[in-house]
This record gives C-alpha cells, sequence and structure tokens, in this order.
C-alpha cells in the first residue's frame, strides 16, 4: 500500500506554492486542492493570489478544487472547510489519485493533517456584545488564553478576533460528537525561504497586483453590494483597500501599511508551521529558491522511495 494518499505543500505567502503545486499535479496527474482561506470567494482574484494562469501546463489544465467555491461578502470558515475538502479527497482518492493540497492558512491546513473533529458553530450574540468594545490587541491576547485550535495568522481585525473567540468559546463549552474522519496519509512539503528572499517577493508582488488593478478589483466588488464592513474583515489586501477606497487611507499609506502587514502576516505563518511540527505533523522542508523542476524532482523521490512503486504518473 502507498503510504502516502496526500501531498501537500505549504509555505509562507510568496513563495510559490502554486507554482510547485500544479508542476508536481501535473506530474501526478491528479489534481490541486487549494487550502486558501481567501482563494474560496468568488471575483477575489488579484487579492488572494489566485494565479489561475498557472494551472495551464502546456495543452493540459490542471484540476483545480475549493477555489471560486463561496460568494465575496460570505464568512466561509474552517468547519466548511474540513467538510469540503473531505468531499473531494473522497471523490479524488476514489479515482486512484493522490491529491495535491496547496496553501498557507494554517487553521485549513492543521484541520486536514491532524483530523480535528469540528462541528459548525452558531453565532454567540451575548459574546459579540459582551467583545463589542474591546480592541484588536485585547481580543487577540484573549484568544491566545484559550488552549488550541484556532489560526491567529488571519486575525487581523475586530470582527475576526471576535469570530475566533467565539468559536474557542464553544468547543469549550460543548461536547464535540466526534465525526468519522478518514485517515490522511500527507508528505507534507514546506518551501524554505530566508527572511530577505521572502520580504523582497512580497513587496515585488504587492506592486505587481496594484499595478494589475487590484483597487479597481475592490471598487468593483463594493458596487455589486458587498458592504465595506465584510470586505474588511477578510484582512489584509482587502482590508487596507477597502480603507482606501473610502477615503480612510491616502494611497501612500495604504501602500504601507499593507506591506507592513503582509511581512508581519508571513512572518506568523511561519511561526504557525513550525508549531504544525511541535504538534505532530512531519514537514519536509526544501529550498525555495531551487528550479520548480529541481523540486519536483526531490519530492518524486521521497514518494518513490516509500510508495513501492504503485503510484500514478502522468505518461511522458
Amino acid at each position: 500500500m502507498n503510504p502516502y494518499n496526500l501531498v501537500t505543500i505549504l509555505g509562507p505567502t510568496a513563495c510559490g506554492k502554486t507554482t510547485l503545486a500544479v508542476a508536481l499535479a501535473d506530474r501526478l496527474d491528479t489534481a490541486v486542492i487549494s487550502a486558501d482561506s481567501r482563494q474560496v470567494y468568488r471575483s477575489m482574484d488579484l487579492g488572494t493570489g489566485k494565479d489561475l494562469s498557472e494551472y495551464q501546463v502546456g495543452d493540459r489544465r490542471v484540476p483545480y478544487h475549493l477555489i471560486d467555491i463561496v460568494d465575496a461578502g460570505y464568512k466561509y470558515n474552517v468547519f466548511e472547510y474540513q467538510r469540503d475538502f473531505l468531499n473531494v479527497f473522497g471523490q479524488l482518492s476514489s479515482m486512484g489519485q493522490t491529491p495535491v493540497l496547496c496553501g498557507g492558512t494554517g487553521m485549513y491546513l492543521e484541520s486536514v493533517l491532524r483530523g480535528y473533529h469540528l462541528v459548525e458553530v452558531p453565532e454567540n450574540k451575548p459574546l459579540r456584545e459582551a467583545l463589542a468594545d474591546k480592541s484588536l490587541e485585547e481580543l487577540t491576547d484573549m484568544l491566545r488564553g484559550y488552549k488550541e485550535l484556532h489560526n491567529t495568522t488571519d486575525v487581523d481585525t475586530c470582527k475576526r478576533a471576535i469570530r475566533a473567540i467565539e468559536i474557542e468559546e464553544y468547543y469549550r463549552t460543548h461536547d464535540v460528537n466526534v465525526r468519522e474522519f478518514p485517515e490522511i496519509r500527507s508528505l507534507t512539503i514546506g518551501l524554505d525561504v530566508s527572511r530577505e528572499l521572502r520580504r523582497e517577493r512580497i513587496s515585488r508582488r504587492l506592486r505587481e497586483r496594484l499595478e494589475q488593478g487590484m483597487v479597481e478589483e475592490v471598487r468593483s466588488i463594493l458596487t455589486t453590494g458587498v458592504q465595506p464592513d465584510d470586505l474588511i474583515y477578510y484582512g489584509l489586501e482587502y482590508k487596507y483597500l477597502t480603507l482606501y477606497v473610502i477615503g480612510q487611507l491616502t494611497y501612500d499609506e495604504m501602500v504601507s501599511q499593507l506591506e507592513i502587514a503582509i511581512h508581519q502576516f508571513a512572518k506568523r505563518q511561519m511561526t504557525y508551521f513550525r508549531g504544525m511540527e511541535r504538534r505532530g505533523v512531519p514537514i519536509h522542508w526544501i529550498d525555495a529558491t531551487l528550479s520548480t523542476e529541481e523540486k519536483v524532482e526531490q519530492i518524486c523521490s521521497m514518494l518513490s522511495n516509500n510508495s513501492n512503486n504503485d503510484l500514478r504518473y502522468k505518461d511522458i
């Protein structure tokens, strides 16, 4: 039996995860499953870095899943992600495929890789009212007081922090019914990039996406009836770009503050991934500066050395 039924590609923002995942999925003749908390939203393309053109490899379109599945303005959550992942994973596995899971949202990744038994958490209005006047710093400190599991990498607005506390409080005060969970045997690959190169890539990519029309993308979403607060809820690009569009920041303030926020986010991502390792998720780190071909070969070698040669590869 193949010891792996999933390959996971993770790493901080702007490290080249999508490029590698698509190339590997093409090599394995399989599909990519996204693990990005923002790429689930339709119309939120530049700000989330979907890079859908990368899924075209020669004359083949590499299939992808869990991208563009809900409308902007909706508040998708980890329970829904885990449910949707398991549905897709089951379908691909039944066809004999080894999917490639790719993303940087630690909570989504860990909920799958460690098989957390999650339930849908309802809105707690009294709790929300009690927390309404708290600052983001106060809310973040409260969140740290809970035992686990909530990812804080995306919690950069008060609304998101309150929702995170709401989830933690529900798990603390309710018995969670055990949900049947398939065995996930993942070869988990992390892309290792130096702090200096990571910062350079983030800054360059931000400017490229601004030039490609990221501000216009936010304006377009707002014209559909999505409220500014709902876009700000998504954090990072959508928070700062929305604040600029509605006149609360100048353009230069927006760019400067957003760039700092993305650098901080990438640092928190790496902290979270190191925490995943401590919590029992083995991550094989490979040099992000290697060519895509070299990285694919390294991963295929790891798979072959442990697979008794029963992996599917595309005919080449």
